[in-house]
């Protein structure tokens, strides 16, 4: 038990206390229940808040019009958009390049006008790469057989193919420089070709001698040349000409032939078969059209040359 006493802590039996106490016990039964106390401010609403009221609510200051808060821009009504230069404004404003140069066209005039373009546009660049590029060829004759295969049949016996292989030359790389030996090169024959081998037009063969070389194929068939200066000929290593065909044509054995300045010398794999330089002479330069390099048809054959 504490020594300690304090003189003013009430007492039990203190009448004035107990009277205190019961009044207080007395006002906290009558009062009326407080809600409980926040750190949030109280929002009084407004009488058209009200439940049951009638008036209708009025635009928040943040929606209205004329609300300019901070950051906020005001941007100019756009003259473009009201019914009068809308469909101006769009067209000049589409991807399509029609719409804009023709604003005026209806839709479907435009769409056919544009077709048209493209089909022509298509049409053109195709006729340029044939004439400037890339230009497809038939082989007609067994000439080059069997490096090149044209179709079997009573006219050409010495065909191979079910079909006449699609070749395509390249105009552009004589461009860039002339054939070499061993090209398979596409020209328009000289005058001298129709005459003696009573066809002309467009011919495939394989280029052998260059310009002021001489060639000489001797007995059995080997082609040899010999270049400007030099005393010897040398023996071509033709690897794309069996002995068989090699041996078949026996009636140049042992002829000469000077190559034409500026000009080539052309002969065909099949040389039985072939009406070329050894019977009408050299082709001129300016009659080469282009290097054969690839094969397109017909499936089986595809592939480069």
């Amino acid at each position: 038990m504490s020594d300690y006493y304090d003189w003013n802590r009430p007492r039990p039996d203190d009448e004035d206390e107990k009277q205190k106490q019961e009044q207080e016990q007395e006002q906290e039964e009558t009062a009326p229940a407080r809600e409980p106390e926040t750190s949030w401010p109280t929002y009084d609403r407004p009488s058209y808040e009200q439940p049951g009221s009638d008036r209708p609510d009025p635009d928040p200051p943040w929606q209205r019009s004329d609300y300019g808060g901070y950051g906020e821009t005001q941007v100019p009504p756009d003259p473009f958009l009201d019914d009068a230069h809308g469909a101006r404004y769009h067209e000049r404003r589409s991807r399509d390049p029609l719409a804009r140069l023709f604003p005026g066209l209806p839709r479907s005039v435009r769409v056919t006008l544009d077709w048209i373009l493209t089909i022509a546009g298509a049409i053109l660049i195709v006729l340029a790469l044939k004439e400037w590029v890339v230009n497809p060829y038939r082989i007609p004759s067994s000439s080059m057989e069997p490096t090149l295969n044209c179709a079997r049949g009573p006219a050409e016996p010495g065909c191979l193919g079910s079909s006449s292989d699609r070749v395509l030359a390249c105009r552009i790389c004589l461009d860039f420089g002339p054939p070499s030996r061993g090209d398979i090169v596409v020209f328009n024959t000289p005058t001298e070709a129709a005459l003696k081998c009573g066809e002309g037009g467009t011919f495939v063969k394989r280029v052998i001698g260059l310009p002021n070389e001489t060639v000489r194929e001797d007995d059995n068939g080997f082609i040899d040349v010999k270049k400007p200066g030099a005393k010897e000929f040398v023996r071509l290593k033709q690897q794309y000409v069996s002995a068989d065909r090699r041996l078949a044509d026996s009636a140049h054995f042992g002829q000469i032939w000077n190559v034409k300045p500026d000009s080539y010398f052309m002969m065909g794999d099949n040389r039985s078969q072939s009406c070329d330089s050894r019977t009408w002479g050299s082709v001129p330069r300016n009659k080469l059209i282009g290097t054969v390099f690839f094969v397109y048809w017909p499936p089986d054959r595809i592939g480069f040359r």
